[in-house]
Order: C-alpha cells, then sequence, then structure tokens
C-alpha cells in the first residue's frame, strides 16, 4: 500500500478528532482542520513545506479564534445561584419571622429549610425570593 501525504494528514486529522471526543476539548478540533487544510494542500500537490504552512496558518488561526471567542464571553455563574442548573433560583417562600442573626426556618416545596437573609435592607417577615442556595440552606433576598 502506497501512501501519499494527503492521506497521512487526513489520518491526523481522524485521530484529533477522535482525541477530542474522548477528551472534550475544542482546540483538538481547531488542530484536526489545520490537518485537514494540510490534506487540501496535499490534494493541490503542494509540497511537504507548503503543507505544514498552511496545516499551522489554518491551525494556529483556529485556535487563536475559539480562545479570543472564549475569552469575550462572559463567566458562567456558579451552580449555587444559576437559574439554569438549579431551578430553585427565583421561587419566593414565605417567611414568618426572622431571627437576630439573618436567619429562619422556611417551608419550601414541602419540607423545612434554613434560610439566610443576603439582603442588603433590613430583614422583614414577608414574601422573599431565592437567589442561591448553600447546601440545605436558602439564601435570601426581597
Amino acid at each position: 500500500m502506497d501512501w501519499n501525504w494527503a492521506t497521512v494528514w487526513w489520518i491526523a486529522a481522524g485521530v484529533l478528532v477522535a482525541a477530542e471526543l474522548a477528551t472534550g476539548s475544542f482546540y483538538l478540533l481547531m488542530l484536526a482542520v489545520g490537518a485537514a487544510a494540510g490534506a487540501v494542500a496535499a490534494h493541490l500537490n503542494l509540497g511537504v513545506a507548503g503543507q505544514m504552512l498552511a496545516s499551522a496558518i489554518v491551525g494556529g488561526a483556529a485556535v487563536f479564534a475559539l480562545y479570543r471567542r472564549r475569552a469575550k464571553a462572559p463567566k458562567p455563574q456558579p451552580a449555587s445561584s444559576n437559574p439554569d442548573v438549579n431551578l430553585d433560583i427565583g421561587q419566593s417562600v414565605q417567611v414568618d419571622a426572622w431571627s437576630a442573626d439573618g436567619r429562619a426556618q422556611v417551608q419550601y416545596r414541602g419540607a423545612a429549610w434554613q434560610a439566610r437573609f443576603i439582603g442588603s435592607a433590613p430583614a422583614q417577615g414577608g414574601r422573599h425570593v431565592i437567589r442561591a442556595v448553600e447546601g440545605s440552606c436558602l439564601l435570601l433576598d426581597r
């Protein structure tokens, strides 16, 4: 079996895609795009140096573009206060009375929960909104 450089580049791209699937690193996928560019350069009958240059430029540009995109993306909220992760965030509970240290016991989803006030105003009884959950303690605000 006689392998040409295009075959080598395509196999390298396949190995990089398989590694990306195993690890979940999109950077490996960008390097696989670079290897595919090297394979296309081999199909265009460029020399080995031209193939490596095409692979390095395309792969490097793809990695840089992904890095810049991720750097500009907003940082995700921690899971304890992210309503996409914890469906309790944003729900309301009734607080009858607060203790002097800003804690209370509330009924929520049919169970007794510890609650702590995290607002800036003085803690008063009434309707409060769950802003975060730390273990079995609800962090409440008005």
